[in-house]
């Protein structure tokens, strides 16, 4: 267990930390194959509320977790996260199951190998016991999917919990286990991981290697602590060579967490320049932060939002013509299986001009060079994840307007195109005591300082609320 946190604190092994299920197999408090089964309890409670989970594998888990079980007991696991469950995002290959990219239109062929990220983590020991779900081609931020059915937040079974990595977010806060894996292009970890309280990472471009590699498209931990997800990333920061986009291999020390927040350039934006408007619930939150930081001696300003209504469209055009491209191989009746929001969407891709996809396209480095020239005076920059606290699991998104599908997405999506990393962490709640997320912001490359940044604002926050109790089935 962590010095912070007594032993009579801990009421269930699904709860514990990555960290602490590490120091507890090492110390033979319990075995793997103890904290699977309390897991798996746990899914059997949660599942048919939440729908989080796709190719869910007991008994093949159960297999890894005896096997990780054996080597605790001979004193043989060398292996960082032996034993510790993860699940992993539908759209993340893992060998011999289909990739449906939450549609119906996808064929089901099982995966010849292992995705890099998953990979890494199963040479890790991890135990991968399932996949968890998406909406259509991972084109929206919520738990809605023509393959998948509904998934719902755990923290109120009305909201959405965001998406596109929707499965890992609600899996996340509702206890399976500490390690998820989802990927983000817009948002896409970020905002599922502020609508359920956890901590979510969009690293650098290329610091995960991942298959296939895209513009602005990563791979990143979804966790309860920063301290786990500093964890994971230890492991899914190792070099791949499928990914011609990755970085070179880099010996960060990953655990380093310890950043001294006095006179460093905090920048806080509170409005990033279009997009929806802030609610007020959000806005003190994410002022709050910013005063925490003060408090212990950092120069916080408000600063100016880089993205603009040109941006934004632009950015549309160039999704809508990039989906349309492959929505079009398909006939008119595989079209037909993907969720409406989706295909109508995309269509208008059809009628767009080479002008104007390349137009689309170039907005992407009119936000990596505002990026660049607002980095130039600050550290770090502070932000609201999403403008609105929460809304309905049924929608596809906040407005539910496939017209304007990316309103909500103006404070995540300029750093996946401008390549640096971001990280949401819980910062607060409204009334009703739903999650409300605060945005952290490096410099190209500076991911550890990013984490240590959001290691920083836990401490200065305090504990959170309770994670959410399962439902009686």
């Amino acid at each position: 267990m962590s010095e912070e946190e007594a032993p009579e604190a801990v009421t269930a092994l699904h709860d514990l930390s990555a960290v602490d299920m590490i120091a507890g197999f090492r110390a033979r408090q319990f075995t793997p194959s103890e904290v699977l089964e309390e897991v798996l309890a746990h899914v059997a409670q949660w599942e048919p509320h939440l729908k989080a989970l796709y190719a869910f594998d007991p008994d093949g888990a159960r297999e890894a977790a005896k096997a990780s079980t054996e080597r605790w007991q001979k004193g043989e696991s060398n292996k960082p996260l032996d034993g510790v469950p993860v699940t992993i995002k539908d759209n993340i290959a893992t060998k011999g199951t289909p990739v449906p990219l939450g549609t119906v239109a996808t064929k089901r062929v099982p995966a010849e190998a292992d995705a890099p990220p998953a990979a890494r983590l199963r040479e890790a020991g991890a135990i991968i016991f399932s996949k968890t779900t998406m909406p259509d081609y991972g084109m929206l931020s919520s738990g809605l999917s023509s393959f998948h059915p509904l998934t719902r937040n755990p923290w109120d079974l009305k909201q959405n919990p965001g998406g596109s990595s929707a499965g890992a977010g609600a899996a996340g806060a509702a206890g399976y286990g500490p390690l998820h894996l989802g990927t983000d292009i817009g948002g896409s970890v970020r905002l599922p991981a502020c609508w359920c309280g956890l901590v979510g990472l969009k690293p650098s471009l290329g610091r995960v290697p991942i298959d296939p590699p895209y513009v602005g498209r990563v791979a990143g931990p979804m966790t309860r602590t920063v301290d786990d997800a500093a964890l994971m990333m230890s492991v899914l920061a190792k070099p791949d060579r499928r990914d011609g986009m990755s970085l070179p291999p880099n010996d960060i020390h990953w655990k380093t967490l310890d950043k001294p927040a006095r006179k460093l350039r905090i920048g806080l934006m509170l409005d990033p320049g279009t997009g929806q408007a802030l609610e007020s619930d959000v806005r003190v939150v994410a002022v709050k932060a910013a005063k925490a930081f003060e408090s212990t001696g950092a120069q916080v300003h408000e600063v100016k939002g880089i993205l603009t209504r040109q941006m934004l469209d632009g950015l549309d055009n160039f999704w809508r013509a990039r989906l349309w491209d492959d929505l079009s191989r398909l006939d008119a009746s595989e079209r037909g299986k993907i969720l409406p929001y989706i295909l109508k969407w995309a269509e208008a891709g059809a009628k767009l001009s080479g002008v104007d996809v390349i137009r689309g396209f170039n907005t992407t480095m009119a936000m990596r060079a505002a990026a660049a020239t607002l980095f130039a005076d600050i550290d770090y920059l502070i932000s609201p994840v999403s403008p609105v606290v929460k809304f309905a699991a049924e929608l596809a998104s906040p407005l539910n307007d496939p017209a304007r599908p990316f309103e909500h997405i103006a404070y995540t999506v300029p750093w996946n195109m401008a390549e640096n990393p971001a990280i949401s962490i819980n910062g607060g709640y409204d009334a009703a005591g739903f999650p409300i997320g605060v945005q952290i912001v490096g410099r190209r490359f500076d991911d550890l300082g990013v984490l240590a940044m959001a290691k920083a604002f836990e401490s200065l926050r305090g504990p959170q609320r309770p994670w959410p109790s399962a439902p009686k089935n």
